[in-house]
């Protein structure tokens, strides 16, 4: 019985052996850049880091990114001056572009769009638009020398709080020791990506995070009126925190996904809007991946001619 044991922890150490082996050799784990906070309560990636994030049980997804020195995957440093063009483009993942090489980003497509214009890519996963305001903000001196910038706002999502606070729970969370493991280990790293791992991992958040109130309550039946006006009152309670030029920001949003409340109050107020859906919805190719709603390539083609098309119109570039 005993053999018979030995036997069989020596046959699944060597399948785990060869398994590892196997996932480094056709690289299907992802490599994730390491997040902080900085000295301006700004959450970001590590400055200058290399590597390739990978989607899928079989590599679907295989894009290279470039965190440059101010911490953002970008195909370029950013070096605002007062004599050129500078656009920056903040959002979450869908601006962080992992999905797409960073040398064929979104605003690597918008450079190419408009003549003699920098564009600098302020994307972070997870970023709404506390984060986006407190970034601009915290960074002032260098947004004075952008001469625009454009905010990508999803609607149901950006704006849950009505005020910053930087996150430091997930940071904790993703420098702890279990995530150290999980990222040395590829096969772990592999298997958690995929969602095999996805009963333990649940199971661990259940037992790890601290109750937070959500902005209404699961269990209550709201009307979607009343979500609308919370929304709008937090978009209005940031806005009025973090002033800014409104002929300098422009909103990049999808206006079929938006509250007509909002878009409303954005025409009535002058906040510019950048509105993509109308070529979402004609385009003859779906605009976003197969497993997931990024942008593909396709849809950040229409996004960068969107956006181009803008500037071109209303600003002579």
């Amino acid at each position: 019985m005993k053999k018979l044991f030995l036997k069989s922890a020596l046959y699944v150490f060597l399948i785990i052996c060869c398994l590892e082996l196997s996932v480094r050799a056709l690289h299907l784990y992802t490599e994730v850049p390491t997040r902080y906070i900085d000295n301006h309560g700004v959450e970001k990636s590590l400055p200058n880091q290399k590597g390739f994030a990978v989607t899928g049980n079989r590599r679907q997804n295989y894009s290279e990114y470039n965190i440059n020195n101010s911490g953002f995957n970008s195909f370029r440093e950013f070096t605002p001056t007062k004599e050129g063009v500078e656009i920056a483009i903040i959002g979450d993942s869908f601006i962080e572009g992992m999905h797409q090489n960073y040398f064929n980003s979104i605003g690597k497509k918008v450079e190419d769009r408009l003549n003699d214009v920098e564009v600098y890519e302020y994307g972070y996963a997870g970023y709404d638009l506390s984060n986006q305001l407190h970034l601009m903000n915290a960074y002032k001196e260098d947004f004075e020398f952008i001469d625009h910038i454009i905010i990508y706002l999803k609607y149901e999502s950006d704006l849950i709080n009505d005020t910053y606070t930087p996150n430091k729970e997930r940071i904790e969370l993703l420098e702890s020791p279990l995530f150290k493991i999980r990222d040395q280990f590829k096969l772990l790293s592999y298997t958690t990506k995929i969602g095999v791992m996805d009963p333990i991992k649940n199971l661990a958040l259940i037992l790890t995070k601290k109750n937070k109130p959500a902005i209404f309550p699961s269990n209550v039946s709201i009307k979607q009126a009343t979500i609308d006006l919370k929304l709008l009152e937090n978009f209005k309670s940031l806005t009025s925190k973090y002033s800014f030029d409104k002929n300098k920001v422009s909103f990049l949003l999808n206006s079929e996904e938006t509250s007509t409340t909002f878009l409303n109050y954005c025409h009535d107020n002058n906040y510019q809007v950048i509105d993509y859906s109308k070529v979402f919805k004609e385009s003859d190719k779906s605009p976003t991946l197969i497993y997931d709603q990024h942008w593909n390539d396709h849809g950040r083609d229409l996004v960068a001619t969107v956006i181009a098309d803008y500037f071109k119109n209303r600003i002579n570039l």
